[in-house]
């Protein structure tokens, strides 16, 4: 009889790097957009009848990983719904490249930039909101804000730094606008669209899952986590490609397909984001944790409540999922 899988933990070590980023290649596989509801469900059915020894007879271990695959790359680890396909991480892959390549192309002008920071921004919003810790209400005018600000912030920053640029270098470092603005649009997406994790804190439990109380702490460490991620997974295709089309768009072959740049640099992008959307999320480990002798030192009050909810034998460490 073949061994049971563990059916709630990867199926690889998470205490190091590599284990890291093959749960996550295996996870955020773009083709996984591309499976019906119908067939989502089932697996997380299939899953659900796993975890409590009931699934069909006859029921495959690869059947089992297939669910799993379906079920951890759909449906939300805290509240265990279904998100929205644009909002998953699996589709990082084919939205990023058709927007990433979009911003690296169609910089030249204020309107292109305003136009496609925006868009990127909402895209950024939509994934923020759903890859959140899901056990943290946020209001519609909590939403509302933080999508204002955000994408204010990235349309300020591009055309700053883009009416800087044309004043004091040439039209090549004007290529890396895009990134500027991304980078400082994540800095504030990711905390305002998560505000109510950091303002009010999030569940946190001890090493058999039990909750032992909520921290603001452990939510601005899962928080700072997630924008050092975002824009890991960005930066490698929004600073190494405009080096590559700088040069490529020199050669005479170049010039004559220029109605064929936005589709190669997204083709690019989507080669640099198939590698990096699974480095990026493998960097921090997915179920972070925090010495409960730091909460005492920096959150007291939430460190005096865990005493209180675990009769004095509060553990050593504590732990939380620090969203995507």
């Amino acid at each position: 009889m073949p061994e049971r899988i563990k059916i709630d933990e990867p199926l690889w070590d998470q205490s190091s790097f590599i284990g890291r980023f093959k749960h996550f290649f295996w996870v955020t596989d773009p083709l996984t957009c591309m499976v019906k509801d119908e067939e989502l469900d089932k697996a997380k059915i299939l899953v659900e009848q796993y975890r409590l020894g009931k699934e069909p007879k006859g029921t495959t271990n690869e059947q089992v990983i297939y669910a799993k695959k379906l079920y951890e790359s759909a449906f939300h680890p805290d509240s265990g719904e279904r998100q929205n396909v644009f909002g998953r991480m699996s589709f990082q892959v084919p939205g990023g490249m058709l927007l990433t390549g979009a911003m690296l192309q169609f910089y030249r002008t204020s309107t292109a930039v305003v136009f496609w920071q925006w868009v990127n921004q909402s895209f950024n919003a939509l994934v923020n909101f759903t890859n959140r810790n899901a056990k943290s209400e946020v209001s519609t005018t909590q939403l509302g804000i933080a999508y204002v600000s955000a994408t204010a912030s990235a349309m300020i920053t591009a055309l700053g730094y883009k009416a800087y640029l044309q004043k004091t270098a040439g039209p090549f470092m004007q290529r890396y606008v895009p990134f500027a603005a991304v980078a400082a649009a994540n800095c504030v997406n990711i905390p305002l669209m998560r505000q109510a994790e950091w303002m009010s804190g999030i569940d946190v439990v001890d090493d058999k899952n039990n909750i032992v109380g909520q921290s603001k702490l452990a939510a601005g460490k899962g928080i700072t986590q997630v924008i050092m991620s975002r824009i890991t997974m960005c930066a490698p295709g929004m600073l190494i490609l405009p080096v590559i089309m700088e040069r490529l768009e020199k050669y005479a072959w170049m010039k004559r397909i220029t109605y064929l740049h936005a589709p190669m640099q997204v083709m690019f992008v989507g080669g640099f984001l198939i590698f990096m959307v699974p480095v990026a999320c493998g960097l921090f480990p997915q179920k972070c944790s925090l010495k409960t002798s730091t909460l005492e030192w920096l959150e007291p009050e939430a460190y005096k409540q865990m005493l209180e909810n675990t009769n004095n034998n509060i553990p050593e460490r504590i732990y939380f999922n620090k969203g995507l």
